[in-house]
């Protein structure tokens, strides 16, 4: 008896502005994987292996804005061409690669200690990055402190956290989404 072959196909893609590829990748692996095994990218975390605790989240960045896939359960090669941003990809290097500003979500989540473990940690900064974003490019909008939290809730909600750091994450992206939109006191007519 022969075992089946692993059958490999070529994968290119662009990693926190880097482009990457082609790289022969097994046709059913997953991009948690590929960034761990072949591009040596371990901050994405493989939590549960299900995409429940999203622990494994990367951005994906594309004509829609950006939006968060679930590595450990969104084959590779469905990747294949995109710009994606990994946890890695959030703070400024100099051009030695030594981390000379964390960005801002980062920043606010060691201001407010907002992790315990941090295994977590990558997904809700990319969890908080996407919402911020997403909220620059509608500046004009305006929200009453309800609907920013939630906004909040709803971008941070699916993210688990064992060490039950929920009221940290959330208050330091509370402080953030406030800082960046126009906020009415009263509920708008």
């Amino acid at each position: 008896m022969s075992s089946p072959s692993l059958r490999l196909i070529p994968l290119s893609l662009s990693i926190n502005g880097r482009e990457h590829g082609p790289i022969d990748v097994p046709d059913d692996m997953m991009l948690v994987d590929v960034l761990h095994e072949y591009l040596g990218l371990t901050g994405t975390r493989f939590g549960c292996g299900q995409g429940v605790c999203r622990a494994c989240t990367v951005i994906v960045d594309d004509d829609q804005g950006p939006r968060e896939v679930r590595s450990c359960i969104t084959g590779a090669h469905y990747f294949n061409g995109k710009r994606i941003r990994t946890v890695e990809g959030h703070a400024k290097r100099d051009d030695s690669g030594a981390i000379v500003e964390l960005s801002p979500v980062q920043q606010a989540f060691l201001d407010h200690f907002s992790f315990q473990c941090g295994y977590c940690t990558p997904g809700f900064v990319n969890a908080a990055t996407v919402l911020l974003e997403q909220l620059g490019r509608k500046k004009a909008q305006r929200y009453t402190r309800e609907q920013v939290r939630e906004l909040i809730t709803e971008a941070l909600n699916p993210h688990l956290c064992r060490c039950t750091g929920y009221v940290r994450y959330y208050q330091a992206v509370e402080e953030l989404v406030l800082a960046q939109v126009q906020v009415d006191e009263e509920a708008p007519r």
